[in-house]
């Protein structure tokens, strides 16, 4: 392929916002602008399904770049009548510059990120193994382009699905990471089967999709030789009721922001998110309550990197805690001064830690899981 350039340079609020679970929390909020039953009735139709792709996601952006970009996709149809959106990258030497630039809480997040050329004419190396990637809520795929294309150059082949009501994928009932898994299991049993899936398989997955991996990672057994699960919430119901009064105390960053925040703070009543969790509770078939990430991490059979945001307010470090004592096959990193905007953007301190973790995990094979390697410092 011939070279290419595709700067997507961006400030907090555009690119590095976008690709964030944060989106997500911001249209649950919208919810609350009618009176309290009809707040209940919105932010539950909001917990059922994500209603769309964040207007904060960076599409047309993400599909020019991976327009250049020699990926292969398609859709496999689940057992639950879900069509997967799966797009497969090979290794290469994608020359991916990156840089992160932090500010304080996150505000003034930027990071550069270009892709500047293809790897010389040639034969691929073999992929010293495969990982799939799995995003947050009210994103896609193409959100973890940058941890794609990052693992994509130590040698591995990486596989970025859209997880069912996201993306390209088709629709169906949410399940909080569990329904979600099963998914997983039928596009990597369709994979595998096609030669997509090449040497030890991981999984990395951020936020929803940390959930999403750790539930995988309990029903592939065996499968899988090491998962990632960066920001992970341990429990549906309590995750939802962090999340909300958070998004209500932050500072406003605008005007209308604050008008905004003031009607809604004098409208809050947590019996609102009580009503509205019991609502998607019956819409799903779920009690989001008892969706228990810990319990599954417990039944893995793999070792499980948990990484977290010491400043993560939308999904607060005590998951984080709680999740890394459910195993004795959990290892976890907690980064102060990272919270849970800045986090999944730091490859510049995690992709040596996460690389390194994933060819160790798939050298041990015995259940031993080794301690990650320290970050590098921000």
């Amino acid at each position: 392929m011939s070279a290419a350039s595709v700067p997507t340079r961006s400030r907090a609020r555009q690119f590095a916002l976008r690709l964030l679970l944060v989106a997500g929390a911001c249209l649950l909020l919208a919810g609350f602008t009618h009176s309290r039953r009809d707040a209940s009735f919105a932010l539950g139709e909001r917990l059922v399904a994500p209603g769309g792709v964040s207007p904060l996601l960076p599409r047309d952006r993400i599909e020019a770049l991976l327009a250049t970009l020699p990926t292969r996709s398609g859709h496999v149809v689940t057992p639950d009548g879900v069509p997967v959106f799966w797009r497969a990258l090979d290794p290469g030497d994608y020359r991916m510059r990156y840089v992160y630039e932090g500010g304080a809480g996150g505000v003034n997040d930027r990071m550069d990120f270009a892709l500047s050329a293809r790897a010389p004419a040639g034969a691929d190396p073999a992929p010293r193994g495969t990982v799939v990637l799995l995003h947050g809520w009210m994103m896609d795929g193409g959100s973890l382009l940058p941890w794609a294309l990052g693992l994509a150059e130590h040698g591995y082949r990486t596989v970025m699905l859209d997880l069912r009501n996201h993306g390209r994928s088709g629709a169906g009932p949410s399940g909080y990471g569990t329904r979600e898994a099963a998914d997983v299991v039928a596009v990597l049993r369709a994979l595998r089967a096609r030669g997509e899936v090449a040497g030890p398989l991981h999984v990395m997955g951020v936020s929803y999709g940390a959930a999403t991996a750790i539930f995988a990672a309990r029903d592939l057994g065996a499968q899988v030789g090491g998962v990632v699960a960066m920001e992970s919430f341990d429990n549906a119901g309590r995750a939802i009721r962090d999340m909300v009064p958070h998004m209500l105390a932050r500072p406003p960053e605008s005007a209308g922001e604050w008008i905004s925040r003031q009607w809604l703070r004098w409208r809050y009543d947590p019996r609102i998110l009580d009503a509205a969790i019991a609502r998607a509770d019956r819409r799903l078939g779920l009690d989001l309550d008892r969706v228990d990430v810990g319990a599954a991490l417990a039944q893995a059979q793999t070792c499980v990197l948990l990484i977290h945001g010491r400043d993560d307010a939308h999904v607060p470090v005590s998951h984080g805690r709680a999740l890394a004592a459910a195993s004795p096959r959990a290892r976890y990193l907690e980064l102060p001064g990272e919270d849970h905007l800045s986090l999944p953007m730091r490859l510049d301190r995690l992709q040596p830690t996460i690389t390194d973790w994933f060819g160790r995990t798939a050298a041990t094979g015995d259940g031993n899981c080794p301690q990650p390697l320290p970050p590098l410092h921000g």
